[in-house]
């Protein structure tokens, strides 16, 4: 034992393999401590806000960064107002992978219009606001899919410096009263994708009560009834009644029942989900879901039920099968069933009143139905007033006797002014057309 410890003591490469073996333990100790002094200041020193795909902040977020990014790139390119500094900062921070979000809308006469906005891609991008360095961290996760919808699990997170904490509540507003901003003054339409609403398109300007011309009584009635309805909730309450309100416009096409309740939207200040029993996938499930999830301040639109149900309960449920799979037990029940949820404003249009089964319109799912026809002599005359001033009322008055008789829509009258904006007399002249396509056989629409 004594030869072999003077062994490996007077040898010279067992001492320098110890010696490394002990620089290497002592690296990997510094690079460990290094790691966990780094994670610790990380943790105390910076702070983070995740924003996950499916929170409603998230687009607001996006659109907010996406004009950010806009001001940032005039500011940097025109140099007015900020200082050299901050424009060398504006230059560094700009985005270099951005995403673009299409909102694409097909018109009637066929014509299309697009809308582009460029939003931060997936990775990481520093933006300078407010005095403060910001980084977003936009991140795809691949293994988690929405089933619904088909879309993946996003996530934007932002960091910044722990003392500056409170900059993400004012990003948060600012973001939201952007978007709120974007939609001021204009009626938002929302359409289900899935188990949520999506606004369908841009939001679109709001209609004037006035511009949809009814008969004596017919518009200030309901929106008399709507207003006592949103303003009663505590009444409701008290008495154990379900706070909903259920309304049925039934008539022949082409009568204004989809644009009054457009213009109504626009009157309240609340926006319009619309809601097709036909769509292909919906289920009773989804659609008492859709139901209750409906946004804050919204009209719920079913149009042309009797699409979807005009065979008896029977038969309309199998007809049903064949489009979607909502049945009609399962509508009924989504209406005023134990699941139906409180708060809401459910408007139904048909052309066919009588092909309804008794049992969709009865008090308590429909509260109220509303007879919307074909343009009657008071409707015929304030319209022609409306395109061509009030000066032209004797006018007005020879156009509507030159009706007299026959049934015309509203919307073929419309037609026949916009055809002859320019001149009312000629508007007169021609009501002839209008005899003829009201003589000739129509198509409900």
């Amino acid at each position: 034992m004594v030869d072999l410890s003077l062994f490996l003591a007077d040898n010279p490469y067992f001492s320098a393999g110890f010696g490394l073996l002990g620089v290497g333990a002592g690296v990997a100790v510094l690079r460990q401590g290094a790691r966990r002094g780094a994670d610790l200041m990380r943790r105390q020193l910076l702070v983070s806000m995740e924003i996950p795909s499916h929170d409603k902040s998230y687009q607001w977020v996006l659109a907010w960064l996406s004009r950010r990014g806009a001001e940032t790139i005039r500011a940097a390119d025109s140099g007015a107002n900020i200082s050299w500094m901050h424009r060398r900062i504006a230059k560094a921070v700009l985005p270099r992978h951005m995403a673009v979000q299409t909102s694409y809308k097909q018109h009637d006469n066929g014509s299309v219009s697009t809308n582009f906005t460029m939003v931060p891609g997936q990775g990481k991008h520093v933006f300078y606001f407010d005095g403060t360095f910001i980084q977003v961290d936009r991140q795809r996760n691949a293994k988690m899919i929405d089933i619904q919808s088909a879309a993946p699990f996003e996530t934007v997170t932002l960091t910044t410096l722990s003392r500056d904490r409170g900059i993400f509540s004012n990003i948060l507003a600012e973001a939201r009263e952007h978007a709120l901003a974007q939609n001021e003054g204009r009626t938002v339409l929302y359409t289900s994708f899935g188990p949520e609403w999506r606004p369908f398109g841009l939001p679109r300007k709001r209609r004037l009560l006035e511009s949809v011309i009814l008969d004596s009584g017919i518009s200030e009635g309901i929106v008399d009834d709507v207003r006592d309805f949103i303003s009663n909730g505590k009444w409701y309450d008290d008495r154990g009644i379900p706070y909903r309100r259920g309304y049925l416009l039934y008539g022949p096409p082409g009568s204004g029942k989809t644009s009054f309740i457009q213009a109504l939207a626009g009157e309240l200040g609340y926006n319009i989900c619309i809601l097709n029993l036909s769509e292909r996938g919906l289920t009773d499930d989804r659609l008492n879901h859709l139901l209750t999830v409906a946004p804050e301040r919204s009209l719920v639109l079913l149009e042309d039920v009797d699409a979807a149900f005009n065979r008896g309960r029977q038969q309309s449920e199998q007809a049903a099968y064949q489009q979607s799979m909502v049945t009609f037990s399962g509508l009924l029940n989504a209406l005023d069933g134990v699941a139906s949820s409180d708060e809401r404003i459910i408007f139904m249009t048909t052309n066919h009143i009588e092909r309804l089964d008794p049992a969709l319109i009865r008090p308590g799912r429909v509260d109220t139905k509303v007879f919307f026809g074909n343009a009657t002599p008071h409707q015929i005359c304030k319209m022609f007033t409306r395109f061509y001033g009030s000066e032209h009322g004797s006018m007005a008055q020879q156009f509507a006797r030159a009706l007299e008789g026959h049934s015309v829509s509203t919307a073929q009258l419309q037609g026949h002014f916009v055809v002859h904006k320019r001149e009312a007399q000629a508007a007169v002249d021609h009501a002839s057309a209008l005899v003829d396509m009201a003589s000739s056989p129509r198509t409900a629409g």
